[in-house]
């Protein structure tokens, strides 16, 4: 991971662009407030201040785009797996690389980051393989084998309970001196979650070095942002419980690296959490199970996708000099390339025979009586179901 400014440089540079303190006049009372949504990079790849862009190298730029072509690529044949049912039920994450991969790239290596089920992105980046994500969405158990050293955290499918694990390692970690901190990822509509609230409030409370980062892609499957809350930002909502919300352009990575990274100094400093609200947008469905033309127009998408993640990126990088269509066209075939190599290898894993037990053993460290019988249950129904099989062949 790159290394940015020093701590106390970074915080108050970002935090004078990102806050202003309001007065109250009537209460006499100081409170923090947002200003206007945070953005470095435009939709036309031009700066909107040269002061504001972040130390990164223009390798680690390039780099950057490269991830993001892998991300595109990589959901785009998971998308095609799906519909031919080579894989499972599947979250695409088309319009959102830019979020993932700003956020995952701020981060250290001893940091800890806990997904939802849409984060491919910022888990390859972090360490898993796309033949593990490939194996989890197949439904292989051994997809969310997290190896050793790879810190990040299995998926969470019910909606927002992740944010209150990421808030209890955070606190664990502090508790015990360990210089850790915690990312958590979730969508708009996790925002009217309990947990959402619990994780928040706990975290203020006991300042845990925990960065919330709530990709914001403007629909909770079919709820659109309007119908989740009537508060003007979803990083308002930091400040009831006492923390620094901030808002920045989600399909900007310049800006969300530049927001995350002083997030995670912050929280390194003993600072305590942030919300972080990405403005972004879905492409696609919300999973494969959803429809996304029966509450969204064309018209809409398209819209969007002006405000493409890897154009907006791309149009710099070209504008610098550091990217032509050469180089444009060669990255795409390696990402194909790679991706295909781990269809491949999923394949090759998932066509090997596997035993039933596989349901039953783990989610405990040792197996329990009634799992135990449950699992001979199933091996005698299945044995019986072969011998009637080889019956009915033989009459054949």
């Amino acid at each position: 991971m790159a290394k940015a400014r020093s701590k106390a440089k970074a915080k108050a540079e970002v935090e004078v662009e990102l806050f202003r303190k309001h007065k109250d006049e009537k209460k006499g009372l100081w409170t923090w407030q947002l200003k206007e949504f945070f953005q470095i990079l435009r939709e036309d790849g031009t700066l909107v201040d040269e002061r504001l862009k972040p130390p990164l190298r223009d390798e680690e730029l390039i780099e950057l785009y490269r991830w993001m072509i892998r991300a595109r690529t990589y959901d785009e044949r998971a998308l095609a797996l799906q519909r031919q049912g080579r894989i499972g039920t599947y979250a695409p994450l088309s319009g959102q690389e830019a979020a993932q991969a700003g956020s995952a790239y701020a981060l250290e290596p001893q940091d800890w980051l806990f997904p939802s089920y849409r984060e491919h992105l910022a888990m390859a980046m972090r360490g898993l393989s796309w033949v593990q994500l490939l194996m989890y969405w197949g439904g292989l158990e051994d997809g969310m084998r997290i190896p050793e050293g790879v810190n990040v955290f299995t998926v969470s499918i019910p909606i927002a309970t992740q944010l209150l694990h990421a808030v209890g390692y955070a606190w664990a970690a502090k508790m015990r001196g360990d210089d850790v901190a915690t990312i958590v990822y979730f969508g708009d509509g996790g925002t009217s979650e309990g947990d959402f609230h619990e994780a928040l409030n706990f975290a203020g409370v006991f300042q845990t070095p925990t960065i919330f980062f709530c990709q914001n892609n403007q629909y909770a499957i079919s709820v659109p942002r309007t119908r989740q809350t009537r508060a003007e930002t979803l990083a308002q909502k930091a400040i009831a419980y006492g923390l620094e919300g901030v808002q920045v352009d989600g399909n900007d990575i310049m800006a969300v690296y530049k927001v995350t990274r002083w997030a995670v100094e912050k929280a390194h400093a003993g600072g305590g959490p942030t919300l972080i609200e990405a403005i972004t947008y879905r492409y696609g469905h919300h999973t494969t199970a959803d429809d996304w033309t029966r509450y969204r127009s064309k018209e809409e998408v398209e819209e969007w996708k002006q405000r493409d993640p890897l154009k907006r990126l791309r149009l710099y990088l070209e504008g610098q000099g550091l990217w032509d269509e050469a180089q444009e066209q060669r990255a795409w075939e390696e990402a194909k390339a790679e991706v295909a190599e781990a269809v491949q290898e999923y394949e090759r894993i998932r066509a090997q025979e596997r035993d039933v037990e596989e349901i039953f053993k783990y989610m405990y460290a040792e197996m329990p009586w009634h799992l135990r019988e449950e699992l001979e249950d199933l091996r005698q129904y299945l044995r019986e179901r072969a011998r009637e099989r080889e019956l009915e062949e033989g009459e054949a």
